[in-house]
Parts: C-alpha cells; sequence; structure tokens
C-alpha cells in the first residue's frame, strides 16, 4: 500500500497552498491513500523530510511550486525514494512536463494510481532542478517576477520579462559544452534545459525531453527590444526556435560565464553564481506521472 508524506510550505504562495490542503487531504482518504502533513519553511528542511520519507517507503510528494518540488526531487537522488507531485504553485512547469494534472486535488489520482518513471535531473554546482536553468536576461525576469506580490499565477512572469526588457543592456556570454566547440555570442540569455517548459508554460526547449540523458542548451543572441517583444509570445508554443538568433546545442555538461555577475536561476529559484558548469544526472530519480 502506498504511504504519502505531503511535504509543504503552508506559508507559500499567501498560504494558498494551506487552503489547498483540506481538498487535498479528502481526495486522497476518497482514494485509500495513508497520508500525513510535514510542514516545511525552508528548502534545506524540505530535502530533510524527503530523505526520511524515503528512509520510510514512503512516496515524498512535494506539495507547492518547481522550486519546492525540485528540492524535494534533489534530496531523492541516490535513495530508493519516489517523488510524488501536487502542484501548488504559479508556474507548475515539472506537472506539465510529465502531464499531471496542474490542480493538486486532481493529481492526487496520480498518487494512487501513477506508474513510477525515471526521471534526468540537472545539476548546477551543488543544487540540482527539475526543468530550465538560464540565466542573462532571464536573471532580471526571474528576480522582479519572485518580487512581485499583487500579480497572481503564471502571468507574473510575462510582467517580469516586460519590466526587466525596460532596462535591458546586451550581455557577452562564453558556453563551453562538452564534447563541442567553445563559443562566445552578445545577447539576451543562456539556458540549459532538462525539461521543454519554464515560466508557466513557456516552451523555451520544446524538444528537451526528461529521459534522454542530454541538455538542451538554448541561447539567445542579440535583437533590437521591439523586435525581441514582438517575438516573445512565441515561447508559448516554441516557434521562436525559428529565428536565427535562437540556437540550441545538445550536451550533457556546460560551463556558462559572462562580461558581468548574473544569478543562475532554475525552477524559478537562484541556484548559483555565473561562472557555473551545469551537467544532467540521468535516470537520477523515480516519479509518479500518469
Amino acid at each position: 500500500m502506498r504511504v504519502v508524506s505531503i511535504i509543504m510550505n503552508p506559508n507559500a504562495a499567501g498560504g494558498r497552498t494551506a487552503r489547498m490542503l483540506p481538498a487535498v487531504q479528502a481526495r486522497l482518504t476518497e482514494l485509500g491513500l495513508e497520508h500525513h502533513v510535514e510542514a516545511t519553511r525552508s528548502l534545506v528542511h524540505a530535502a530533510e523530510l524527503a530523505r526520511s520519507a524515503a528512509s520510510a517507503g514512503q512516496i515524498a510528494a512535494g506539495f507547492g511550486g518547481d522550486g519546492l518540488i525540485g528540492a524535494v526531487a534533489g534530496a531523492l537522488v541516490g535513495t530508493a525514494g519516489v517523488l510524488g507531485v501536487l502542484p501548488g504553485g504559479r508556474g507548475n512547469d515539472f506537472a506539465r512536463t510529465l502531464a499531471i494534472p496542474l490542480t493538486a486535488v486532481e493529481a492526487c489520482d496520480v498518487l494512487a494510481h501513477g506508474r513510477v518513471r525515471r526521471v534526468d535531473l540537472g545539476r548546477a554546482g551543488e543544487r540540482t532542478f527539475l526543468g530550465i536553468a538560464s540565466c542573462g536576461f532571464d536573471s532580471e525576469a526571474n528576480r522582479i517576477a519572485n518580487a512581485a506580490k499583487l500579480i497572481r499565477g503564471n502571468l507574473v512572469y510575462t510582467y517580469g520579462a516586460l519590466r526587466a526588457l525596460a532596462s535591458w543592456r546586451p550581455a557577452r556570454f562564453e558556453l563551453e559544452p562538452e564534447g563541442g566547440d567553445a563559443r562566445t555570442f552578445t545577447g539576451y540569455s543562456v539556458a540549459a534545459a532538462n525539461a521543454k517548459a519554464y515560466g508557466g508554460g513557456m516552451l523555451l526547449a520544446p524538444d528537451a525531453s526528461v529521459s534522454d540523458g542530454l541538455l538542451d542548451i538554448v541561447t539567445i543572441a542579440q535583437i533590437p527590444k521591439l523586435r525581441f517583444l514582438r517575438l516573445l509570445p512565441t515561447v508559448f508554443d516554441g516557434s521562436h526556435t525559428r529565428q536565427p538568433n535562437v540556437q540550441i546545442v545538445r550536451a550533457r555538461r556546460v560551463r556558462i560565464s559572462a562580461d558581468r555577475p548574473f544569478t543562475l536561476y532554475a525552477d524559478g529559484d537562484p541556484v548559483a553564481e555565473l561562472p557555473v558548469t551545469i551537467e544532467v544526472l540521468p535516470a537520477a530519480i523515480e516519479v509518479l506521472a500518469p
């Protein structure tokens, strides 16, 4: 019988997950799943709780945004633990990637009946991530989005991008992909994608896979701001990849540096400072998926 340890921050997203919790617990009870709630207020503590759940043979179910779920996932590397996903954030892109329902109550059915799937993780320095690690223009957009309190849902990432564009100036990046030629370019951003989406459904790397053992490394070179603004909506369907200033290469590891300081963001959270080496951890964890 599956036993679920629900790992959540009750104060996250203005207490949204706490408000959703009774309905989640009611659904788990309907499904006959034994469960208990573990409250956390830090990603470090969430990782500790995930390891405890794994040691007890329980499903470590992250209930929150991609940052929390990513912390739970990273803690399961090297264990026999299984990750459960209860979406409760603004983006919920890892759930999108695995076709898990985007409401936590509906996602409970995956905890009860889902199959165990092995997936890759990304790692930047000492931090692991589920989806996409990016920097440059994305660093500013993420910082602004994370500071926004009045904008709800995934619109906050569009808001962050628009605000960041106003003051953006081009940066010079250097990439050193494993097995490929080093490259220098001037432009907007660099991303290392383990999965296809970030920012609440933006398909930055539409062909990326969480089970191919590779990172899709996306670079966006310089174009005028007005053209960048007009093309911004195309990232939601992945058609931006047809533009000549967008390039994608695949590698297991890449080193990224820039001509000025940038924070690398992954799963919506700051994870490292440039220069940084990013790599994929193939088949690193098991997760319940439809």
